[in-house]
């Protein structure tokens, strides 16, 4: 693949019904008055390591008002300085070597013909309905504002380094009503995954972060916008918010934290409001997304492939994070996802989600405010 050149230029979404907003008096960057620690990681590049949580009275700016699209961008070189913990250095990389372990064993398998699989027919949705189907893994088919959404798309059986998926893809391709926009988190293989990209129409527009559209460009697709964390795009009415998530990118060996990552918050006209999560640790910016976007109806939260801890915490949420994050962003419901679908570390496939059960009524939550959906099922926002 070739490497992310040093400079980079958005591209335009085309359609008349689309544009971008940005906040100029927000900072991209943590914003705790002190400012974060900053370390080095073994390349030499900059890593921000955790910062404490802001106050949680303290105020954002209101969103900006939409500007018109076509402006040309220069993205940095690279994102090291939005990490919010170093990446693994060498001492970590050798102890991974000696202990860790990427597999359950024999035991924590044995309960993959209990996952749950349930797939179904689509509801049907009208402009004013919010829908989210299960297709497995992050992948969502969100049905918001009359557009139908696809979330980090992975139809594919098997992904680059993976075993194949242990559960089927909950929803046929050929089942799909028009996809009318794309949303990707970041550039890991199990989020974009190209040979699921290729089935799209390349007048499809995509909605990436910040330094990922020449990949899209590479392949022919033509609406494509890039977006830093805390700008905005609109289409068809429908906002599409670009937010921070605690993780990382890297798709080469050569292009580590070369495009950025983080979460999206869709609204529709009527205010209703969606949170996807993409790829996370836990960490403060829970707290700032809820405090920015109030009102999230639903967050779709990664609650799989966190074990062993100590390698994994700062870019994947473990269950019970995931219910603090789903507290800490004012969230009114939670459907979990990342988990039963690809094995990707060592904890049992179904321990995700009998502890996320768990520590949601642990919290005093709503029993049916968790929709911990089968793959393939479907739950329309009342």
């Amino acid at each position: 693949m070739t490497q992310q050149s040093e400079t980079n230029t958005t591209t335009a979404t085309t359609g008349s019904s689309a544009t971008v907003t940005t906040d100029p008096t927000d900072t991209t960057l943590p914003e705790d008055p002190a400012g974060p620690a900053v370390t080095t990681d073994p390349a030499g590049a900059p890593a921000l390591s955790a910062p404490s949580p802001a106050s949680p009275l303290a105020p954002f700016p209101p969103l900006a008002e939409p500007r018109p699209l076509g402006e040309r961008r220069v993205w940095p070189r690279t994102f090291h300085d939005r990490l919010t913990a170093p990446l693994p250095g060498l001492k970590a990389m050798a102890r991974f070597a000696r202990e860790g372990a990427v597999r359950p064993g024999r035991e924590g398998l044995a309960d993959i013909p209990r996952l749950p699989f349930e797939p179904g027919p689509l509801p049907r949705v009208d402009t004013r309905t919010v829908a989210v189907t299960w297709a497995g893994h992050a992948s969502w088919v969100l049905r918001i504002g009359g557009l139908t959404v696809l979330t980090d798309p992975v139809w594919s059986r098997r992904i680059l380094g993976t075993p194949a998926r242990i559960t089927p893809v909950g929803v046929a391709w050929e089942a799909l009503p028009p996809v009318d926009a794309v949303v990707i988190s970041h550039n890991h293989y199990d989020h974009l995954d190209a040979p699921t990209l290729r089935r799209l129409p390349r007048d499809t527009p995509v909605f990436v972060p910040a330094g990922l559209g020449r990949w899209f460009q590479r392949r022919r697709f033509t609406r494509v916008t890039e977006l830093d964390w805390w700008e905005a795009a609109e289409l068809s009415g429908v906002r599409f918010d670009f937010v921070p998530a605690h993780h990382w990118s890297k798709r080469t060996l050569t292009d580590t934290c070369r495009t950025l990552w983080g979460g999206w918050v869709l609204t529709d006209p009527e205010g209703q409001r969606v949170y996807f999560a993409g790829d996370t640790g836990y960490g403060h910016w829970f707290g700032r997304i809820g405090r920015r976007y109030p009102g999230i109806d639903l967050a779709l939260l990664p609650i799989g492939a966190y074990d062993p801890r100590w390698w994994l915490s700062d870019v994947h949420c473990d269950p019970e994070e995931a219910v603090r994050a789903a507290q800490d962003l004012g969230a009114r419901r939670m459907a979990p996802m990342h988990w039963g679908t690809f094995v990707l570390s060592a904890e049992p496939v179904l321990e995700p989600l009998t502890r996320v059960r768990t520590a949601w009524e642990k919290a005093g939550l709503d029993r049916e405010d968790l929709w911990d959906l089968p793959v393939g099922a479907s739950r329309v926002l009342e």
